[in-house]
């Protein structure tokens, strides 16, 4: 196996340890996968998407700035106009879709449920004219449907589950009426690389909505809010308003 499966993005810390210990097992650097053979448009969406995930933002920037041309992404306050840029961007049979986090339980005053059954086959396959289709930007698949599937364009919908602090992230699930936070390093893991899913899913660019909140409901105050959206465009992404 490889010996360079120590990074966030792998989560494998415990699982290595215990291989490692393995009489058997042997560390091969040739086994490691390094360069992504999804996106042929951009090399360094993966090291982007890496470095904000991790707050490296110097990183970040960098690499941003390396795939801005090639990649488009932006980000958002207007949930409409980030279907419309998608829409723009697009070119014939390019597919498009709307993705979001399995945790983002307050989205739904967007008219984004993430409850809703959504069935991958017609998600990804059917047309344009077909209302279960991604094209329809009306049902959001979460990363358990889109895990090793792609679409062309992406627009990402970010909740109060994953919130930038200033110098790191808060993880949150929604329980009855309110969130909680999440104690466990383990689905703190998990949540980030849903993130980390969700951000990789477009072959050729993307959207990124993050609501503004609303000041009569507390499950969906601006402070979950604010602080990501200003950490995604001090990254460099410019705003669609």
């Amino acid at each position: 196996m490889s010996s360079r499966l120590t990074d966030s993005e792998y989560a494998a810390g415990k699982a290595l340890d215990s291989v490692r210990r393995r009489h058997d097992a042997h560390l091969d650097d040739c086994l490691h996968l390094a360069v992504s053979m999804r996106s042929f448009r951009a090399e360094n969406v993966s090291a982007f998407v890496k470095a904000l995930l991790d707050c490296e933002k110097r990183q970040a920037r960098e690499a941003f700035a390396k795939l801005a041309d090639r990649y488009p992404i932006a980000v958002t306050r207007d949930l409409n106009l980030a279907k419309q840029w998608i829409r723009d961007h697009a070119r014939g049979t390019e597919r498009f879709g709307m993705v979001a986090s399995s945790k983002a339980q307050r989205l739904k005053p967007h008219a984004v449920d993430i409850r809703v059954d959504v069935d991958p086959v017609h998600w990804f396959l059917n047309d344009k004219e077909d209302t279960r289709s991604s094209y329809y930007l009306e049902d959001a698949a979460t990363e358990f449907q889109v895990q090793g599937l792609e679409l062309d364009w992406a627009c990402v919908n970010w909740d109060g589950d994953l919130r930038f602090t200033g110098s790191g992230w808060s993880f949150h699930d929604f329980r009855g009426d309110s969130w909680q936070n999440i104690k466990n390093s383990d689905n703190q893991v998990y949540l980030r690389n849903a993130y980390r899913v969700l951000l990789t899913r477009a072959r050729q660019g993307m959207v990124i909505f993050v609501p503004s909140g609303e000041p009569t409901d507390p499950t969906r105050a601006s402070p979950y809010y604010d602080p990501t959206f200003n950490y995604l465009t001090d990254l460099g992404m410019p705003v669609v308003a």
